[in-house]
């Protein structure tokens, strides 16, 4: 391959790079303003604290467990501590140091979205220690199946981007957090129905999910991998029209059940559209992108619900956004994908049920959701449940009340909006 292919495709997947880690600053904002102001500092700090985590135990252990060449069909083997070649060596498309930082940052994205189960309640010490322990033993093995030539892959799997690999794996850590943490005081009565607890500013959950919208396309179209024939164009293109759709399906689902356009699902109907086209993106027609992200909208109202009705305290709504939607999204490759895409440009996997394939892929991807989540949840809930043995998982009452800002470190994210609410 000639430098200057090699020089294009390394800037873009810079570029795509420093997208996926600025979706991070979106997390602050949608979790931040989702939650109360007294946690606000707490939800920014340590998503800045766990994603430094993540960079050196998947330095020191996690992007071996995935790429590793001495693996099997289980798990990866090899390049720990990675110690990479400075330049691109011959045969590379870019080089080794570009993709390590490509992948960190995916990993650390599902991090971010697992702490969705400890919102408002989770000690930080608890975060520390799942952190590392996510990024070395969970996040790996999942990752490995699809995109590390695993099990998974040598069936034909398709997740592009990582609805499976990133998203559920996320959400299924979260469901284990939140089920062993329990509700937050007040979110549910002693007669079982639910209270909403608010989250402090909407224009912050808003600027978030536009900032993660923006950060998408680096997340997407940058796991194209190189410049081509700019095939990250049309993977772009369909992200984009599944985002509208699902915005705008969750607004009217929920003004049609509720008589109010609620904010709030708005923007989730917009992430779960992301969410369920990640897999997607590079397999399907643009109107199947539509569809898709149409039925995500509608599926995260639902799911919302759903989750509450089981007592399930899910602050930002991790499980409907990046689990629900995330197994639809998997799910709906092997309908949608067509064989010029599947077969002919990416020469991964089958066509889709709609597109002559028949059951052969939409069954590889049913068995991929469910053995990835199945081994998410069960791994997630193993590690949180010894850790609550050990060492407790949740802050006091007092603390709780008080809020982690001061409770955790000892100050307020708004401290002289606090002074005068106390006064």
């Amino acid at each position: 391959m000639d430098l200057t292919t090699i020089g294009l495709n390394s800037i873009w997947l810079m570029l795509a790079t420093i997208l996926v880690i600025f979706m991070q600053g979106g997390f602050i904002l949608l979790e931040a303003g989702s939650t109360r102001m007294k946690n606000a500092g707490h939800v920014a700090g340590k998503t800045i604290f766990t994603f430094g985590i993540a960079t050196l135990v998947f330095w020191a252990v996690g992007y071996g467990l995935i790429y590793g060449g001495d693996g099997n069909a289980f798990i990866g083997w090899g390049d720990f501590f990675l110690n990479p070649n400075p330049e691109a060596v011959d045969g590379d498309a870019y080089p080794q140091t570009i993709d390590f930082m490509f992948q960190l940052a995916f990993a650390g994205i599902a991090l971010t979205i697992a702490w969705g189960g400890f919102a408002e309640r989770g000690k930080l010490a608890a975060y520390l220690i799942f952190s590392v322990l996510f990024i070395a033993l969970v996040y790996p093995v999942v990752a490995h199946w699809i995109w590390g030539g695993g099990w998974l892959s040598d069936h034909g799997k398709q997740d592009f981007a990582g609805s499976t690999v990133v998203h559920l794996t996320g959400a299924m850590a979260a469901l284990a957090a939140t089920i062993l943490l329990k509700p937050r005081i007040g979110k549910f009565n002693k007669d079982g129905s639910a209270n909403e607890i608010h989250g402090h500013n909407q224009v912050f959950t808003a600027l978030g999910v536009l900032i993660l919208w923006v950060g998408w396309f680096g997340f997407n179209a940058g796991s194209t991998l190189e410049v081509g024939k700019a095939f990250f164009g049309y993977v772009a293109l369909n992200t984009q029209l599944a985002a509208g759709a699902g915005a705008i399906a969750a607004l009217l689902i929920a003004w049609a059940i509720t008589g109010k356009a609620d904010v709030p699902t708005m923007l989730n109907g917009a992430l779960a559209g992301l969410v369920a086209i990640t897999a997607s993106c590079a397999f399907v027609d643009p109107w199947a992108a539509v569809v898709i992200g149409i039925i995500a909208g509608l599926l995260v109202f639902g799911s919302m619900k759903f989750f509450e009705k089981l007592k399930i305290d899910d602050p930002i709504f991790a499980l409907s956004v990046h689990g629900a939607a995330g197994v639809w999204g998997t799910i709906s490759t092997g309908l949608f994908a067509t064989e010029t895409l599947a077969v002919q440009t990416l020469d991964w996997g089958q066509a889709g049920l709609f597109y002559g394939g028949g059951f052969t892929q939409l069954g590889v991807q049913v068995m991929g959701v469910v053995t990835s989540g199945a081994f998410a949840f069960v791994a997630s809930f193993i590690i949180l449940a010894i850790m609550k043995a050990v060492m407790g998982l949740r802050v006091t009452e007092e603390q709780e009340i008080i809020g982690l800002d001061l409770s955790e470190h000892g100050s307020y994210g708004y401290p002289e909006q606090i002074k005068q609410s106390m006064n």
